[in-house]
């Protein structure tokens, strides 16, 4: 009974320190478990529109380790790709990921005496420096732009400062919201909005995935601040339209899905197109 009662202590100080090391939301393994297993892709990528992103300068507020960020400007063909996030470790996996991906993408024979067995090493080959850049001079390999288009940096973009000349065409917040309303409590959340319209060209596109009230509920113990904030939130998710196009200044908004298949339970969540 005593060996029983350890091991469930031992589980139980487990899974709080695993709530504990993700308290913004900076999950090491986000993408495993968003995506089914049996989906290729992330099911998001099916529902943008091209428009908003070809040829425009694009932010992604919470990349994570910068798998959907790198897709979306490799699909849609962007000008430029920011991506931040307020985990450093996240970022500087997202910097080896652009180029695991950027590699994969653009290597190409030079000679048909290079064989597929030695593209693929080139593929595999990726350094241990995450911010190095490829210098293109590697046998059989030629990059395309996708290292010059998409960039990430560590950030708290609720508590940082923007020079007037940084703008975007389009701005993804997508499954963010709940983290920086646990963290920063509604006072939080607004910036998060005013932040966004200050960046954003007239005109520009806010893509935002809220997640819902239940999904507070499963997560609010994560820390104490977290559990502190929960309790005096006013703003809750279903005020958010109202809280943009009111109070913010957006001009109009698009629930451009109701329903994502492919995503994992939990994760079928809307998303809305705003426009400023």
């Amino acid at each position: 009974m005593a060996n029983r009662e350890k091991a469930q202590k031992e589980t139980e100080k487990r899974k709080r320190k695993s709530r504990e090391m993700a308290i913004f939301g900076n999950y090491k393994n986000y993408y495993g478990y968003r995506v089914c297993r049996d989906v290729k892709e992330d099911p998001r990528l099916n529902v943008f529109k091209r428009e908003w992103f070809e040829g425009k300068d694009c932010l992604d507020i919470g990349c994570n380790q910068g798998v959907l960020t790198i897709n979306i400007a490799k699909a849609f063909s962007c000008r430029s790709m920011v991506g931040v996030d307020i985990d450093s470790f996240l970022v500087e996996n997202a910097y080896w990921n652009l180029k695991r991906m950027s590699k994969r993408e653009s290597i190409t024979k030079q000679s048909s005496n290079v064989s597929d067995s030695e593209l693929s090493k080139e593929v595999n080959k990726c350094g241990n420096d995450s911010r190095t850049a490829f210098s293109g001079a590697e046998k059989g390999v030629v990059l395309n732009d996708l290292l010059e288009r998409v960039s990430f940096r560590k950030e708290n973009f609720v508590k940082e400062l923007y020079q007037e000349s940084e703008a975007y065409d389009t701005i993804l917040c997508l499954s963010v919201t709940k983290w920086i309303h646990l963290n920063w409590g509604d006072d939080g959340l607004i910036t998060l909005f005013a932040n966004i319209w200050r960046l954003l060209h007239l005109g520009g596109i806010l893509l935002l995935e809220p997640q819902p009230w239940k999904s507070y509920q499963k997560n609010y113990q994560v820390s104490e601040t977290a559990s502190l904030n929960y309790h005096s939130i006013q703003f809750h998710p279903s005020l958010f339209q109202e809280i943009l196009l009111d109070k913010i200044g957006f001009r109009m908004v698009e629930n451009i899905t109701e329903r994502l298949p492919g995503s994992a339970a939990g994760f079928d969540r809307p998303i809305f197109a705003f426009q400023k």
